[in-house]
């Protein structure tokens, strides 16, 4: 199948050197999956800036590893390593890890090889976080229940979403191979349908026990205690915990918390911004009004003159979250202190 890489796994991202048809960002492009596996290769700057902005790419740190090749690219294509860094980073504001992987490769320089080495160090590291943050999720959510566990997650963090088995999917595809997963509930994630098109589109391609449900559906779920917890990802984390998200998370955790479901954040610890004290800090990207009227942009599902509010992410507050897993370990309230313990040194 196109678009999967080693051991049939998927990708999200991949640097093309000149031998092999580059320089060039080689991206599978999630707006046509799952009807259709289609690689995009992105030679410029600003192609690649367009499918970061048009989500052919997504997820933070699948961002942070395309970011960091695309300030490679610049160095090598005239664009100028600073400008590739300034016009990505640009693309989508809420997702820290965008930018703080541009700053890191801009700052391995002078030259495009020092900078393309830090970028595919930035990629070695995600895979090796999502595998750590698998096997830390895992057992957090077996030491805490008997039996298998029933998931619920939200919008899309497998292979898609970072170079890896993923951040909460990733949780529950190790629970999975470990024989402790019953059956990962997977939102559909409106406007974009996240969830439906590319989470179910892994479980379906891995073979694990899922189903996808409405995005309404989690609260009748939950009430009839048929979700065991809910792992979601994050775009951003504030040093005091609360998290940016796909829009809905937030709902999902007032839900968790009135059923007495534990909510878990599953995110790299380069997704936590020491310097955003809180979630009021975080930019909210806004997009197209139309994403919400017109159903993955054909059929129209609302009048053209109606106007659309359309937030790519909400914040949920630190006090709906559980626990924060990490690639060092498991955060818990207070999350000031317990963030900053497991974080890098900015």
């Amino acid at each position: 199948m196109g678009g999967q890489g080693a051991a049939g796994e998927l990708f999200a991202v991949r640097w093309l050197p000149a031998g092999e048809g580059g320089p060039a960002v080689r991206l599978l492009d999630q707006t046509v999956l799952p009807s259709r596996a289609v690689t995009l290769d992105c030679a410029s700057v600003e192609r690649l800036a367009e499918a970061i902005a048009s989500l052919r790419v997504r997820g933070a740190p699948a961002l942070g590893v395309a970011g960091a090749y695309g300030v490679v690219l610049g160095a090598l294509a005239g664009t100028g390593a600073e400008v590739a860094a300034a016009t990505l980073t640009a693309q989508r504001p809420t997702a820290v890890n965008l930018g703080w992987a541009c700053r890191r490769t801009l700052a391995a320089g002078p030259s495009a090889g020092d900078m393309l080495a830090e970028a595919r160090r930035i990629e070695e590291e995600n895979r090796a976080a999502c595998a750590a943050m698998g096997r830390h999720g895992a057992a957090l959510i077996a030491g805490r229940r008997r039996g298998r566990a029933s998931l619920l997650t939200h919008c899309n963090t497998g292979m898609l979403a970072c170079q890896g088995i993923g951040t909460a999917f990733g949780v529950a595809r190790t629970l999975w191979e470990d024989g402790g997963l019953a059956t990962l509930w997977v939102d559909e994630t409106r406007p974009l349908l996240q969830g439906s098109r590319l989470t179910a589109f892994e479980a379906a391609a891995l073979g694990m026990p899922h189903a996808v449900v409405c995005d309404g559906a989690a609260a009748g779920l939950m009430a009839r205690e048929r979700i065991d917890a809910v792992v979601v990802g994050a775009d951003r984390i504030a040093a005091n915990g609360d998290t940016a998200n796909k829009v809905g998370t937030c709902a999902l955790a007032v839900l968790a918390a009135h059923f007495g479901v534990p909510f878990y954040v599953v995110a790299p610890t380069s997704t936590i911004d020491a310097g955003c004290p809180t979630g009021d800090d975080v930019e909210i990207e806004q997009r197209d009004p139309d994403e919400v009227r017109l159903a993955l942009g054909s059929v129209r599902l609302a009048p053209a003159d109606s106007p659309a509010h359309n937030p790519a992410f909400d914040v949920t507050p630190a006090r709906l979250v559980t626990a924060i897993v990490t690639e060092h370990g498991v955060a818990e309230p207070p999350y000031t202190a317990s963030l900053a313990r497991l974080a890098p040194a900015s």
